[in-house]
């Protein structure tokens, strides 16, 4: 059975970019261009994995997060962040998310499925 990931991210071009490295990894892949419509598609698809950027339009991926994990439907997938904010305040932000991870753009498109596979169950 395939793994599943949700990318949410409203930059186009990283959204297409880590569609493609997941897809070829063998991963269904499933996207939201902001957080509110990655925690319906969250709820919908419980996907193994979400891959979610911090600076979304409508709210912060942090706040997405607690949002998923307060629902029992979402709150065992594992999110893992993907942001230019590798600063210490970034960093801060998502640390005390339980069941998350970092990973700091630019990606390493070599590795990157590699990463995202380290925190499936």
């Amino acid at each position: 059975m395939k793994k599943r990931a949700l990318i949410v991210d409203d930059n186009g071009n990283n959204l297409r970019m880590e569609k493609d490295l997941l897809e070829v990894a063998g991963f269904e892949v499933f996207l939201a261009r902001d957080a509110s419509s990655g925690i319906a598609m969250a709820k919908k698809e419980k996907p193994d994995v979400i891959v979610m950027d911090v600076r979304l339009p409508d709210m912060r991926g942090s706040e997405a997060a607690r949002i998923l994990r307060e629902d029992k439907d979402t709150s065992d997938i594992p999110i893992v962040f993907v942001t230019a904010s590798v600063m210490a305040e970034g960093k801060e932000e998502i640390k005390n998310i339980t069941n998350s991870g970092f990973i700091g753009k630019p990606i390493n498109t070599r590795n990157f499925a590699k990463e995202i596979n380290r925190f499936i169950k």
